[in-house]
């Protein structure tokens, strides 16, 4: 097994997946079918709160609770599935400093005005000719400055539905760019909660993980934004794509000066220069916070009677700039490291499941199961994709998509001799875009909704969520970009 190096590695190679001979096939999907059932519940007739916004951590511990009785059955002791719960907790504390971090970066990014300046350069590129191929650039750029494809959606996205109907462009094909875009962002972020959710699961560093996804998800953007370039000189276009009113509210708002992008530069230069994640992030918020007092006194003032105080909000708590433009107030606002409580509790409730799972000996039984199934390295491969594409259906939520065969594929990969950020990289290609290519699940519907665009009409244009898959596949089918074990 590879030896992790450093601070910035995710130490989970200490973790084995327990062993069980008296466990059967079926008893080993009995925690997985009650985690299903009770997820089902949820969606379709709880509405996704049947225990209110933590409803996804509860069942997780209720599935946990469900494989601990399996456990008790087969005569495994509580303290062996207690141990594997707390190595599975041990081995992601610096998962979790680096999405704390990221939660202080947003705010920080947010009030020294570095996102809506990446806003409003990003705005500025739109042309009626090059509208589709550029709302996915724009799309990819402020999801990648905010780590988020909802809140893209939800602003630039609507803002971008409104200017491409208006030209006469199909609303099925804008929402497709501004998915395809936001998606790519999303993944590519190291702020977004499912790009540092995947490495934590795989047993891999945050950027390792960006490095190593960039080599499926580069082409598959750039087929998407030929496509769509193609697909421009297929429609007729009318009027002009007047965004004046959403950069002039910015710019009312905000001290906008390309001297800011100093801050994103620094952090990508650390990260190029393979400085540790918890080093890199914890520069770019202090460089933030200097950058917030110089450019942007008057938003600090606005928000506490203390410059300082504004600051230490951004970093820790929720934040807020209102500026002359609805959307764009629903755009320029950020939870800190507070902010990350959701996805944090969900980490430690799936350690809780997997831990479980794990000593019974259940994650082995499914484990080998499926890999009978398909011995080959695209096979493994393959399953993982099917597993992450089947949970995003049957489980209706992108997250499980990633948690749930993560660990369950984790010690496989390694009997492979195949490095972590292969499983990582397959989890985000299948589990985090497909997501919103199903109705049902919770980002098909949010997309949907805020959109105002149904799946089935932007299915087809959602270009970049489809291929990924297809493009991860590929690569594994060729043996292109497969990083092995290194042995030491």
């Amino acid at each position: 097994m590879k030896e992790q190096e450093g601070n910035s590695k995710i130490s989970m190679q200490n973790q084995q997946i327990g062993k069980n001979k008296e466990l059967s096939l079926f008893q080993a999907f009995i925690p997985v079918i009650i985690l299903m059932g009770f997820l089902a519940y949820n969606i379709f007739y709880a509405d996704g709160a049947m225990f209110g916004d933590y409803s996804n951590q509860y069942i997780l511990v209720i599935g946990g609770l469900a494989a601990a009785f399996v456990g008790f059955f087969n005569k495994v002791h509580v303290v062996k599935m207690l141990l594997e719960v707390w190595e599975n907790w041990r081995s992601i504390m610096i998962p979790i400093f680096i999405l704390l971090l990221v939660g202080a970066l947003a705010g920080t990014w947010l009030v020294s005005g570095i996102i809506p300046a990446m806003v409003y350069y990003g705005l500025q590129v739109l042309s009626p000719a090059i509208f589709l191929p550029a709302s996915v650039v724009i799309s990819a750029i402020i999801s990648i400055a905010t780590g988020s494809s909802w809140t893209t959606s939800a602003t630039v996205g609507i803002a971008l539905i409104g200017i491409g109907t208006a030209l006469g462009i199909p609303a099925g094909m804008i929402a497709g760019a501004v998915i395809s875009g936001a998606y790519f962002g999303d993944k590519m972020s190291p702020l977004s909660d499912t790009t540092n959710l995947a490495p934590a699961m795989a047993g891999t560093d945050l950027f390792t993980h960006i490095k190593y996804m960039a080599y499926t998800t580069v082409p598959t953007v750039i087929i998407t934004i030929i496509a769509f370039a193609i697909m421009s000189f297929t429609i007729d276009t009318t009027g002009n794509a007047d965004v004046s009113g959403l950069l002039q509210a910015i710019k009312n708002t905000f001290t906008i000066t390309p001297w800011l992008f100093v801050v994103p530069g620094v952090v990508i230069g650390l990260i190029l220069v393979k400085a540790k994640p918890l080093f890199a992030l914890g520069v770019g918020v202090v460089l933030a916070g200097v950058f917030a007092f110089i450019y942007q006194p008057d938003i600090l003032m606005s928000l506490s009677d203390s410059k300082l105080d504004s600051v230490i909000q951004a970093v820790f708590t929720d934040v807020q700039v209102t500026t002359e433009n609805e959307k764009l107030t629903e755009l320029f606002s950020a939870g800190g490291m507070m902010g990350m409580t959701w996805t944090i509790l969900l980490i430690l409730c799936a350690m809780i499941f997997g831990g479980v799972m794990d000593a019974i000996g259940a994650l082995s039984k499914i484990t080998k199961a499926l890999l009978s199934l398909a011995s080959s390295v695209f096979g493994l491969f393959a399953s993982t994709v099917v597993s992450c594409l089947g949970l995003n259906v049957i489980a209706s939520d992108q997250y499980l998509a990633i948690v749930i065969p993560g660990k369950m594929f984790k010690k496989a990969y390694e009997d492979k001799q195949l490095a972590p950020e292969n499983l990582s990289r397959t989890l985000e290609d299948s589990g985090t875009v497909t997501s919103v290519l199903i109705p049902w699940n919770t980002c098909g519907a949010y997309q949907s909704s805020v959109l105002g665009v149904g799946v089935g009409e932007y299915f087809l244009f959602a270009i970049f969520n489809w291929l990924s898959p297809f493009m991860t596949l590929l690569f594994a089918a060729f043996n292109i970009k497969i990083r092995q074990l290194i042995k030491r």
